[in-house]
């Protein structure tokens, strides 16, 4: 974890106090996914996000922003690529989606397995201390373990 970052297990945010096991053991694997995610270099924050609804189902770190906003605005950006990718009647899965800022790197992981549709995971990384083909690696990895 970088310096200043705060302890993964403090950022979480789930929205309903009355969970059923069910919910439980997958909100237990996302947080899990999120550690790991978190544990990649360079990485400041993370989330598991529904594309159709901008929700972040799990999400931890300190990238210096609102991460929940981030993800639901994250979540148009899929959107807008699958209905682009369906206009121009491409019969194809996004991977992932890369925006580069000037001190981090945004990824961003869509997740297309049966146990995962309609989720993507999205990675921020700061420039100064990650290697990007290394955390794309990593990402792709972690990601085809994720499942609700």
């Amino acid at each position: 974890m970088l310096d200043g970052a705060y302890p993964v297990e403090d950022t979480f945010a789930y929205s309903n106090a009355d969970i059923t096991e069910q919910e439980e053991h997958t909100m237990s694997t996302l947080d899990e996914a999120i550690k790991q995610l978190l544990s990649i270099e360079g990485a400041t924050g993370a989330a598991v996000v529904d594309h159709s609804s901008g929700m972040a189902l799990a999400q931890g770190g300190s990238p210096g922003f609102d991460l929940g906003v981030a993800a639901a605005g994250n979540s148009n950006v899929v959107s807008a690529k699958l209905r682009t990718m369906a206009d121009l009647g491409l019969d194809s899965d996004i991977e992932d989606i890369l925006i580069t800022l000037d001190g981090q790197y945004h990824l961003i992981n869509v997740l297309n397995s049966g146990g995962s549709k309609g989720l993507f995971v999205y990675l921020v990384l700061d420039r100064t201390y990650a290697n990007l083909a290394l955390a794309r690696h990593k990402l792709n990895n972690l990601a085809k373990g994720i499942t609700i």
